[in-house]
């Protein structure tokens, strides 16, 4: 029977700024929306330094979503992801959430890998 892999290389926290690059956001914005959401709560360090968990992420990107992609003012987005509990509607944006993660995660690995090249580009 074969053994399932398991990835090693998945960090458990990101900084402010990993996570400004992963959702293209900045952190200022980030910051401020930790103050509009009670739900987006990273924990910080003893110097203050948050450190974020892939599901803050994936919190963040549905808030963009809600935000930006869907037009909702930040009181309604905050009204929506407290309303929507496990329905289908929840459902979906979080599995949107999810892939706009892995897909902001392969943007910053991309970003980095070409910063290793500067005589290249």
């Amino acid at each position: 029977m074969a053994k399932a892999k398991v990835r090693t290389d998945e960090k458990l926290y990101y900084s402010i700024s990993e996570v400004a690059r992963i959702t293209d956001l900045e952190a200022y914005v980030l910051r401020f929306w930790e103050k509009e959401f009670p739900m987006l709560r990273p924990k910080k360090n003893k110097g203050g330094n948050r450190h974020y968990q892939k599901r803050d992420i994936e919190l963040i990107n549905q808030i963009k979503q809600l935000l930006y992609e869907e037009n909702y003012t930040i009181a309604g987005a905050r009204k929506i992801l407290r309303r929507l509990g496990s329905s289908p509607e929840k459902k979906k944006l979080v599995l949107k959430a999810r892939s706009q993660t892995v897909l902001g995660e392969i943007r910053k690995e991309l970003k980095d890998i070409l910063k290793l090249f500067p005589c290249l580009f």
